[in-house]
């Protein structure tokens, strides 16, 4: 009689991001591969205490790796921030007879793979947000995709901003980071940006898009992060105010939840996939209390505990390019 297969499951929590799907099909078809039975968690954090269904198999994960969104589903919880929520779900894996775990996630998904690494759960993390907010990776898994769907829309934008010589204020992602604000504003030509890590004021922003006029600008297009303080919102509404000084007619578009969706891209796939298989691989290996990230176009394991201390930076050096190119 063959022994029993090690199981070993996988679950997507928070926010989703495009390529999730690409790091549940590795993860399932490395787990396979390597001998173990894979099994999906659904809704997060918040389903795994509802049990851990039925195996998965290399069917089905067919065709998801271009899906946005996560099969799996997912959700917000605080479950694993509770001595009481690691115990109840410990108890729900080991009920199930799971003996690892891959979490993909950003920063809060991380800090309950942590969670239940310190309790001596095998687990391993994958960074999937588009915000790149997680230490421990140079880019998680749909961001790439999320800045070429800001990109797109920076374009569009651009196009009726020159037609009608306004000014816009396109606000995306990013409540503790700007890395996608900067970056599409790097990329789209932005005349400002506008992230929590490099304060501003309401008056240096109309000084920057009065000063945009004056160059003689048919437009100006000024990126804002989530987090940004002053928000986006206040930004228009001071602006409208005060057009007589800016020359502008501003806009505010908020980009939203459209950032999340859609089909990732090829870069978004590729890592996603080799993310998973990695994962999956550290865990058939022993490890646990590791995320497994991109640092230098390499895979790289990085301690949970360093991930969840730290948070990624953006690069000084960018923001002041930026700001030099936008005149």
């Amino acid at each position: 009689m063959s022994e029993p297969r090690r199981r070993l499951a996988v679950l997507t929590s928070g926010s989703d991001s495009p390529g999730q799907n690409a790091i549940v099909r590795a993860v399932v078809r490395m787990a396979l591969a390597l001998g173990w039975a894979p099994y999906g968690i659904e809704r997060g954090f918040a389903g795994l205490l509802q049990g851990i269904g039925e195996p998965l198999t290399s069917r089905s994960v067919s065709n998801i790796i271009g899906r946005g969104g996560t099969i799996l589903g997912s959700s917000r919880s605080d479950l694993l921030r509770s001595p009481l929520g690691v115990r109840q779900a410990l108890r729900s894996l080991n009920e199930a007879g799971i003996e690892g775990l891959v979490i993909i996630g950003g920063d809060g998904s991380m800090h309950g793979a942590q969670a239940l690494s310190e309790a001596g759960f095998p687990t391993v993390g994958v960074p999937a947000t588009i915000e790149n907010d997680v230490y421990g990776t140079d880019m998680a898994i749909g961001v790439d995709t999320a800045l070429n769907t800001a990109l797109d829309a920076i374009d569009r934008i651009k196009d009726t901003a020159s037609s009608h010589e306004q000014a816009f204020l396109i606000e995306v992602a990013g409540q503790k980071s700007g890395y996608l604000a900067l970056m599409a504003g790097i990329a789209g030509g932005a005349e400002m940006v506008c992230i929590p890590e490099a304060p501003y004021t309401l008056e240096q922003v109309i000084q920057e898009i009065a000063a945009a006029y004056v160059r003689g600008k048919k437009h100006c297009i000024v990126m804002v992060a989530e987090g940004a303080k002053p928000s986006a919102a206040e930004m228009a509404e001071a602006m409208a105010k005060r057009r007589a000084e800016t020359g502008f007619e501003v806009r505010l578009s908020l980009l939203g939840h459209i950032q999340r969706g859609g089909s990732p891209t090829a870069y978004d796939r590729f890592w996603a996939t080799r993310l998973g298989a990695e994962a999956v691989r550290q865990l058939a290996q022993g490890a646990s209390g590791v995320m497994v990230g991109v640092l230098e176009g390499r895979l790289a394991a990085t301690p949970l505990a360093e991930v969840v201390a730290r948070t990624r930076t953006i690069d000084a050096h960018d923001y002041e390019m930026a700001r030099v190119l936008a005149k």
